[in-house]
C-alpha cells in the first residue's frame, strides 16, 4: 500500500491541493451510509464512487452559486462517508454561510477527525451556538472531557441543546454526579433534559434515582414524550416494580403513548420482569407491530418466564409476517432452545442466523457456542468460536466453561491463555470455568496457580462457586485434610455445595470422623439435604457401621425427605396422516 506522502504529492501534482493541504486520508474509517436525497433530480443519476465526482458538481453549480444546493450535496457525501469530496466542494464554493461551515465541521468529527474539525472551527468567520456545541459533542464522544468541559466553560452563549449535549456526554463517560450537578446548574430545561437523566441514572443501576427523577419532572409540569415513558418503564422493569409501573402504564394511556413501539417494548420489558407474561403479551397484541424491538422483546420474556415452547414460536410468526430477526432475537430463541434440549431447532435457527449474515456476531455466536458445548459437540462449539468476529468476554467464559463441561482442561487453560494475549481481563465467571475445568480433568496443580491468581486479581471477589470447585479438586486427589483447611479459612460461611463436596470426597478415604463433621454442617442449614443423608450413609455402610447407616436412613424419613429420582429426556417427532 502506498503511503500517504506519496499519494498527497499525486494529487497537489495533477492540481487536487485540497487534500495535501486537509490532510485527510482516503480511507474512510467508518462504512457508508444509505442516502436519499435529491437536488433538481441530480444526485438521483449520480454515483459517488469517486472524489472526481466533487469536482464536476461543484462546476455544476459554480455558475449559479446555488448555496443550498451545495449545501445539500455536501451533506450527501458526508453521509456517504466521502470526506475527501465534501471537502473539495467546500473549498471551491464562492459563498459559505454558517449552516454549510457547521455541516462541515460537524462532518469532520463525526468520521474521526477532531483535528480538523478544530481548524475548520479556528478559520471560520463567524460562528455561532451550533459551531461551538458541535466542537464539544465531538470532545464527549472521543473521550475527552476535560477539553469538552473547558470548551463548555468558554462558550460565548449557550443554548438548551449544548447543556444536554454535556449531560449526556457525562452519562456517556460514566461521570454520573457530574452529570448531576449540571443538570441543577441548568438555566432551563426541556423534556429532553429531564429524559437523558432518567435514562442515565437507568443505565448505571440507580433506577430508583430514575424514578425519582420522573417524579420530579411530574411536579414541574414538564411535557412528557414517548421516550420519557419509554426510560422510566424500563427503570420500573429492572426494579421489578409492578405497582409504580402499573401506574406509569396508566398515564401513558391517558396520554395515548402506549401504542408508541418504544413504550410497548418497555411495557413487555417490564411485565416479563415481574413475572407477568400474560400482561406482556396483552401490551403485544394491541396492535400489529412491525418494529422487531418489539417482538424480540417479547421474545426476551418468554425466555426469562421459561416459556421456551411459545419463544420459539414466535420466532416463526416473526418469518411469517416478514418481521426479519436481529442478533437480540436469535439470542433469546436460541438460549430457550437450549433450555429444552432442543438441539434440531437450536440448528435451524443457526441456519436462519447465517442466511441473514449473523453467524459472525459475537451475541449469536456466544449462545450457540452454549448451545453446541452443552449437548455434546465441542468441536461445533470451538467452531463457532473461531468464527465470531469481536471476542467479547462472554465469547471467551462460554468457550471455556464449554471445555470444563467436557473434561478437557487442557483445552480450557489454552483458550484462557490466548484470552490473556487477546487482552481481555477475566472476571469471576471466567475462572469458575477455569477451576471447574481442573476438577474435572484432575489438574490439582493448575488449580492451585489459578485460584491463586484470583485471589491476586483486584476486582474480583472471591465467591462460594470458586471455593466448591478447589474443594472438589482437593477431594478427588484425596487431599482432605487441606480442603477442611481452605473451608476454615474461607471469609464467608460456606453454603451447602461446599460442605457436599468434601462429604462426596471422604467415601474414598473412609474419613467418617471428617464425613460426621461435614454432614452436621450440611443439616444445620439445610435439615432435609437428601444428597448429605445418602453420602453419609453410604460412607457408614462402607465402614461396617450398618446401625449408624440405618439411623441416618431412619432420620430421613423423619424429615420427609425423598431423593430424587433419575431423569431422561427424549425428544420423539410423531407424525401424523
Amino acid at each position: 500500500m502506498r503511503n500517504f506522502r506519496s499519494i498527497s504529492k499525486a494529487w497537489v501534482s495533477s492540481g487536487r491541493s485540497f487534500i495535501s493541504s486537509r490532510v485527510i486520508p482516503f480511507n474512510s474509517p467508518r462504512n457508508p451510509a444509505k442516502v436519499s436525497v435529491g437536488i433538481r433530480g441530480l444526485l438521483k443519476v449520480v454515483s459517488f464512487q469517486s472524489a472526481t465526482i466533487a469536482s464536476v458538481a461543484a462546476h455544476s453549480f459554480e455558475g449559479q452559486k446555488n448555496l443550498v444546493a451545495n449545501t445539500k450535496l455536501i451533506s450527501s457525501f458526508i453521509e456517504r462517508c466521502k470526506l475527501d469530496a465534501a471537502l473539495e466542494l467546500f473549498d471551491g464554493m464562492p459563498i459559505k454561510d454558517v449552516v454549510v461551515w457547521n455541516l462541515m465541521i460537524k462532518g469532520c468529527v463525526s468520521l474521526g477527525y477532531v483535528e480538523l474539525g478544530l481548524k475548520l472551527f479556528d478559520e471560520m468567520p463567524e460562528r455561532n451556538v451550533i459551531s461551538w456545541t458541535t466542537i464539544v459533542d465531538a470532545f464527549l464522544k472521543q473521550g475527552m472531557v476535560e477539553e469538552a468541559k473547558q470548551w463548555f466553560n468558554n462558550m460565548p452563549m449557550k443554548d438548551i441543546a449544548v447543556w444536554n449535549a454535556m449531560i449526556h456526554g457525562m452519562f456517556t463517560n460514566g461521570r454520573v454526579e457530574e452529570a448531576r450537578e449540571l443538570f441543577q446548574m441548568m438555566p432551563e430545561r426541556n423534556t429532553i433534559s429531564w429524559t437523558t437523566m432518567i435514562s442515565g441514572f437507568d443505565h448505571y443501576g440507580r433506577s430508583e434515582e430514575a424514578v425519582s427523577t420522573f417524579v420530579e419532572m411530574l411536579e414541574a409540569g414538564e411535557n412528557l414524550s414517548a421516550s420519557t415513558f419509554s426510560c422510566v418503564l424500563t427503570a420500573c422493569a429492572n426494579m421489578r416494580n409492578l405497582r409504580l409501573g402499573s401506574e406509569v402504564h396508566g398515564h401513558a394511556f391517558k396520554l395515548a403513548y402506549v401504542f408508541e413501539s418504544y413504550v410497548v417494548t418497555s411495557l413487555i420489558t417490564l411485565y416479563a420482569n415481574c413475572s407477568q407474561i400474560e400482561n406482556s403479551v396483552k401490551a403485544f397484541e394491541e396492535k400489529l407491530h412491525l418494529d422487531v424491538a418489539v417482538w424480540t422483546s417479547l421474545l426476551t420474556g418468554y425466555s426469562v418466564n421459561s416459556k421456551h415452547h411459545n419463544a420459539l414460536g414466535l420466532l416463526r410468526n416473526m418469518f411469517r409476517f416478514g418481521i426479519i430477526p436481529n442478533n437480540s432475537s436469535f439470542t433469546s430463541v436460541l438460549a430457550s432452545a437450549c433450555e429444552m434440549g432442543y438441539i434440531l431447532e437450536g440448528k435451524s435457527f443457526h441456519c436462519a442466523a447465517i442466511k441473514m449474515g449473523l453467524e459472525d456476531d459475537s451475541f449469536v455466536g456466544n449462545s450457540l457456542v452454549v448451545l453446541y458445548t452443552r449437548y455434546g459437540s465441542l468441536n461445533d462449539g470451538v467452531l463457532i468460536f473461531n468464527q465470531i468476529r469481536n471476542k467479547n468476554l462472554v465469547s471467551w467464559n462460554s468457550i471455556i466453561a464449554g471445555c470444563a463441561q467436557h473434561g478437557r482442561g487442557d483445552c480450557a487453560v489454552a483458550f484462557f491463555t490466548s484470552m490473556v494475549k487477546a487482552a481481555i481481563h477475566p472476571d469471576e465467571i471466567t475462572f469458575i470455568g477455569l477451576l471447574n475445568a481442573c476438577s474435572h480433568s484432575g489438574k490439582l496443580q493448575k488449580m492451585r496457580h489459578f485460584f491463586q491468581s484470583l485471589q491476586r486479581c483486584k476486582g474480583i471477589q472471591v465467591k462460594q462457586e470458586h471455593y466448591a470447585c478447589v474443594v472438589d479438586v482437593l477431594c478427588r486427589d484425596e487431599k482432605l485434610l487441606e480442603a477442611a483447611e481452605i473451608i476454615r479459612d474461607m471469609p464467608m460461611k460456606p453454603n451447602v455445595p461446599i460442605w457436599l463436596a468434601l462429604l462426596s470426597g471422604c467415601r474414598s478415604k473412609f474419613n467418617v470422623e471428617l464425613a460426621e463433621f461435614a454432614a452436621r454442617n450440611i443439616f444445620d442449614i439445610d435439615p432435609n439435604c437428601t444428597g448429605a443423608y445418602v453420602l453419609l450413609s453410604n460412607i457408614y455402610i462402607n465402614a461396617g457401621r450398618w446401625e449408624d447407616a440405618a439411623r441416618i436412613m431412619s432420620s430421613m424419613k423423619k424429615t420427609h425427605s425423598i431423593k430424587q429420582p433419575g431423569q431422561s429426556w427424549i425428544i420423539q417427532n410423531i407424525s401424523t396422516s
